[in-house]
C-alpha cells in the first residue's frame, strides 16, 4: 500500500487533501496523543476512510459542518465470547420470522439508518456525503450490510466496515420490533465464525450493551486493533491478494444461527 502524509502536499491538514484510492494510506495524528477529536477536514475518499479505521478513527460529525474524525475514549466492543443472544431472540431466530441476507441492499440499509427516528436523537449524522462514500466502499468490497426482511420488505438492518479480522459497526435501524437485532446477531455470528476477533461498536449504548458490548479504554482498544490487523501476513503476498484478504469473503459462506 502507498502511504501518504499530508505534509507532503500541504502545510496544514485542510479540506483539500488529495483523493486516496483504496490502495493508498494517510497518517492521522496519533490518537494516543489527542482528545476524542483527532482531526478536522480532509475528505471521505476510500483511502482516507480505510486509513482512519485501521488507526482506530472514524468520521462522526454534523452533515452541515466540516468532517470531524474521532477516536473516543473509552471504546465499546463485542467479542465472540461476550456476544449475547437472549432467550426471546433465540425463539425469534428459531421461528425464522425474518429472512436475513447480507449485502443485498446496502444503500437501502444506510438510507434507513439515516432516516429512521431514534428516541432522544434529533436529526442524523448520516448525510449524503456519508451515504455516497460508504456505498462506494461497499462496491469496492469493504463495507457490508445485513438485512432483515419480513414478507419481502426490508424492515431492519445494520452496516459496517470489515478490515481483515476486525469489523467496525456503524449503524442499525428497525421498522419492526427486533428486526435490527436479528440482522446484527446473524451478522455477528457469521463474522465470528470467520475468525473476526471483535466488533468495534465505537460508543456505548444500552442497545449494544444488551447484545454483549464491553467498555474498553482507548489505549487497550488501539492495542487490540493493532494486534488483530497484524495477524495477516502480507510481506510475501501481492497487493491485490492482500486487499482481498482484508475485505474478507465471509458473505459467500453465510450460515443461519439456528
Amino acid at each position: 500500500m502507498q502511504l501518504v502524509k499530508w505534509s507532503e502536499f500541504f502545510s496544514d491538514p485542510g479540506p483539500d487533501l488529495p483523493y486516496l484510492d483504496e490502495t493508498q494510506r494517510y497518517f492521522f495524528p496519533n490518537p494516543s496523543r489527542c482528545g476524542d477529536i483527532i482531526f478536522i477536514g480532509g475528505n471521505l475518499s476510500p483511502g482516507m476512510l480505510l486509513s482512519a479505521y485501521e488507526q482506530g478513527i472514524f468520521p462522526w460529525y454534523d452533515p452541515e459542518g466540516p468532517i470531524i474524525w474521532q477516536s473516543p475514549d473509552p471504546r465499546f466492543v463485542i467479542y465472540p465470547e461476550t456476544l449475547h443472544i437472549s432467550e426471546s431472540m433465540r425463539k425469534i431466530l428459531k421461528k425464522h420470522l425474518f429472512t436475513i441476507r447480507f449485502d443485498t441492499d446496502f444503500e437501502g440499509v444506510i438510507r434507513n439508518c439515516a432516516s429512521v427516528p431514534r428516541p432522544g436523537q434529533y436529526g442524523t449524522w448520516i448525510g449524503e456525503d456519508i451515504i455516497e462514500a460508504y456505498t462506494k466502499l461497499h462496491h469496492l468490497g469493504w463495507a457490508h450490510s445485513a438485512e432483515a426482511y419480513l414478507d419481502g420488505h426490508l424492515v431492519g438492518g445494520c452496516y459496517g466496515i470489515r478490515i481483515g479480522k476486525v469489523f467496525c459497526g456503524e449503524s442499525m435501524f428497525a421498522l419492526y420490533p427486533n428486526a435490527s437485532k436479528a440482522a446484527f446477531l446473524t451478522l455477528a455470528t457469521n463474522l465470528f465464525n470467520d475468525e473476526v476477533q471483535f466488533i468495534d461498536c465505537q460508543v456505548p449504548t444500552a442497545h449494544l450493551r444488551s447484545l454483549g458490548g464491553q467498555m474498553l479504554s482507548r489505549p487497550d482498544f488501539l492495542m487490540l486493533l493493532d494486534n488483530a490487523l497484524f495477524l495477516r501476513t502480507v510481506m510475501d503476498r501481492k497487493q491485490e491478494q492482500d486487499q482481498a484478504d482484508r475485505r474478507g469473503s465471509w458473505t459467500n459462506r453465510y450460515t443461519e444461527i439456528f
